[in-house]
C-alpha cells in the first residue's frame, strides 16, 4: 500500500490544524507514522485518499453500528436536510428520539439531548450534584469521560490517590472535588466515603473503552451500586459507548444494574454529533426550565442528529443484530488467541458484545494498572501490519475495536488473514 498522499496532506495540514488533526489519536503517535486521511466510505468498507480499502473496525470509535451510509439513514437525514439545518426551536424528531431512548432505558423517564457525549457528561455530573446538594465526583483510573477540567485526572499510584490534573491548562482547583478509585475495586470507592461525607456520586463506564474493553468483574456494578443507595449518592452510567451497542439500550442491563443518570452518545445520533443524559423524574426536575440546574445549547436536538438517530435505532430495532455480534466477537475472539498462539505472542483478549481488543500481555486485563502491562511496541507493528492488509483499526492499544451489522463472512475471511500476517510479523520484533 502506498499512503503518499495522506502524507501529503498531514504535511500540509500542519500549517493551520494542530498536529494535522482535530482529536489527538488521530494524529498516530501511539504508532508511528503519518495519520491516514479518509475520503469516504460505504458499508463495512473505507476508503481513504490514496484509494487503500479496509474493513473498518473503527467505526467513528463506535456510531456507525449499522455501517457506513446505511440506506435508510442516508434516506432520512436527506429528507431532513431539505427542510433546513438547525431553527434554534423544537421540532417534532426530538420527542420521537426521547421517546425511543427513554423507553430503552428502565431507569430513565426523560431525556436531554446535547451535542456530544463530554456535553452529556458534564451535565450529567452537575445534575448528580444538584440533586443530592453534594460537590464530589469519584470516578476510575483509566476511564475517560471527555475532555472537561474535572474529569482530566490523573491516578497516581495508590487506590485513593490525591487528585493531580492530567493536562496542562487545568488547575488544581478544577479537579478538587474529583476522587479517583481502581476499576473493579469496591474497596478503593468505600476508602473515599470513609473519609468523606461531601460524595455526590459516582461515574463509571460499565465496560471501559479507552483502556481497551475491560469487563467488570464478580458483579462488581452490583454491588457499587448498593453501596451508593446506602450512602445516598449516585451511579452515573457513562453509556456514550456503549449505550446501544450491546443490546437494544444499555449494557448496564446485561449487567444487572440501573444508573440514576445515564449518559449517551455516538449511537443514537447515527454519526452525527449528539449527546444525551436521562433519569428518572425525580432527578430531571433538577434540569431548567424544571429546576435550578441550567444546562442549554444553541444546535441541541439539531433536526439532522435527530433523524439520522431515529432512522438508526429504528433500523437496529427492526435489525437486532446482537445476537450476531455476539458469534462474530467470539469468532474474531479465537482468531486473535489462536494466532497469536500459533506465533508464540503473548496476548489477552477482552470481549463485550460487539467491542472486542487484544492486549499485548499474558496479564489479565481488568483495571488501567493491568492494561498498562501491555507491549505498546508490539501493538504499533500490529497495527500498522493490519492497515497493510486491508485492516482499519484504532491507532491504539487503549481503544477498543467495533463491529457493525454490516459485517460479511468475507470481511471476517480479510480480518483473518490480516490478522496472520500482522502476528507473524509481531513474532520477529
Amino acid at each position: 500500500m502506498k499512503f503518499k498522499k495522506s502524507e501529503k496532506l498531514y504535511k500540509k495540514g500542519l500549517k493551520n490544524l494542530v498536529g494535522a488533526v482535530n482529536s489527538p489519536v488521530r494524529a498516530f503517535s501511539s504508532v508511528g507514522g503519518n495519520p491516514l486521511f479518509i475520503k469516504k466510505a460505504k458499508g463495512t468498507k473505507i476508503i481513504d485518499v490514496d484509494d487503500n480499502e479496509y474493513v473498518d473496525l473503527v467505526l467513528s470509535y463506535g456510531p456507525m453500528i449499522l455501517g457506513h451510509r446505511h440506506k435508510k439513514v442516508q434516506k432520512a437525514v436527506t429528507k431532513a436536510l431539505e427542510n433546513g439545518y438547525s431553527f434554534g426551536a423544537s421540532t417534532e424528531n426530538e420527542i420521537k428520539l426521547a421517546k425511543i431512548v427513554c423507553d430503552a432505558f428502565p431507569g430513565m423517564d426523560k431525556v436531554r439531548f446535547v451535542n456530544s457525549g463530554t456535553e452529556a457528561v458534564l451535565s450529567g455530573i452537575r445534575l448528580a450534584r444538584a440533586f443530592t446538594g453534594k460537590d464530589k465526583i469519584i470516578k476510575f483510573s483509566g476511564c475517560y469521560h471527555g475532555h472537561q477540567d474535572a474529569l482530566l485526572v490523573a491516578a497516581g499510584s495508590g487506590l485513593a490517590t490525591l487528585s493531580l490534573p492530567g493536562s496542562k491548562g487545568v488547575p488544581e482547583g478544577a479537579v478538587k472535588n474529583t476522587l479517583i478509585a481502581t476499576y473493579n475495586d469496591l474497596e478503593s470507592v468505600k476508602k473515599h466515603f470513609d473519609e468523606d461525607d461531601n460524595i455526590a456520586g459516582v461515574i463509571i463506564e460499565p465496560v471501559g473503552g479507552n483502556m481497551g474493553v475491560v469487563i467488570p468483574q464478580n458483579d462488581f456494578l452490583v454491588e457499587l451500586k448498593a453501596y451508593l443507595e446506602s450512602k445516598g449518592a449516585l451511579l452515573i452510567v457513562d453509556e456514550v459507548m456503549t449505550g446501544f451497542r450491546s443490546k437494544f439500550g444499555g449494557a448496564q442491563e446485561l449487567l444487572s444494574v440501573e444508573a440514576d443518570i445515564t449518559c449517551l452518545g455516538k449511537v443514537i445520533g447515527g454519526g452525527f454529533p449528539v449527546g444525551a443524559y436521562g433519569a428518572r423524574e425525580e432527578i430531571m426536575q433538577e434540569v431548567a426550565p424544571l429546576g435550578g440546574m441550567y444546562q442549554a445549547g444553541t444546535l441541541s436536538g439539531n433536526p439532522i442528529a435527530m433523524a439520522g438517530g431515529i432512522a438508526t435505532l429504528t433500523e437496529l430495532k427492526r435489525q437486532n443484530p446482537y445476537q450476531k455480534f455476539e458469534e462474530i466477537g467470539s469468532i474474531l475472539e479465537v482468531i486473535l488467541l489462536e494466532t497469536a498462539k500459533k506465533y508464540n505472542v503473548d496476548i489477552t483478549v477482552n470481549r463485550f458484545g460487539s467491542m472486542l481488543n487484544p492486549f499485548f500481555t499474558k496479564t489479565n486485563v481488568t483495571n488501567f494498572e493491568e492494561a498498562q502491562t501491555s507491549d505498546t511496541e508490539k501493538f504499533a507493528v500490529f497495527f500498522w501490519e493490519m492497515i497493510k492488509n486491508g485492516v482499519f483499526l484504532p491507532p491504539s492499544q487503549f481503544e477498543a475495536w467495533f463491529l457493525s451489522s454490516a459485517l460479511k463472512d468475507k470481511d471476517i475471511k480479510k480480518i483473518a488473514e490480516a490478522v496472520d500476517k500482522a502476528m507473524k510479523k509481531v513474532s520477529k520484533m
